[in-house]
């Protein structure tokens, strides 16, 4: 049996995303990388991440209990080397974003002998 070509023309029905209703319309968070705990240098965390809000909720797979969806825009996480071009990917795209703000950094100074105090 030989391969159809599919038709994706506005006459054969297909639409764009500007079409579809608000429930399949999707979200993204933009926000910059963070040094965690463990870590002690600042590598990577000049960069910048726009990550796909989830579209659906995960559920537990009947058979081995492992959580999962059938979303799999939250697979896609995409680095940026400023908080601009994610933003300007964003809005390309058309896709509404949030840009969450990096928390201020704070230093916890003490001596050592206050760990004996």
């Amino acid at each position: 049996m030989p391969a159809r070509a599919l038709d994706f023309t506005p006459d054969a029905g297909a639409t764009q995303h500007d079409d579809l209703p608000e429930s399949f319309a999707m979200s993204a968070r933009i926000y910059q990388i963070q040094k965690n705990a463990l870590q002690s240098g600042k590598a990577l965390t000049h960069k910048w991440v726009l990550e796909y809000a989830p579209a659906e909720a995960k559920q537990a797979d009947p058979l081995t209990g492992w959580a999962g969806s059938g979303d799999t825009q939250q697979q896609l996480k995409l680095s940026f080397p400023s908080q601009e071009a994610a933003i300007a990917y964003a809005q390309k795209q058309g896709v509404p974003y949030t840009v969450i703000a990096t928390p201020p950094k704070t230093l916890k100074l003490q001596a050592y002998a206050d760990n004996f105090r």
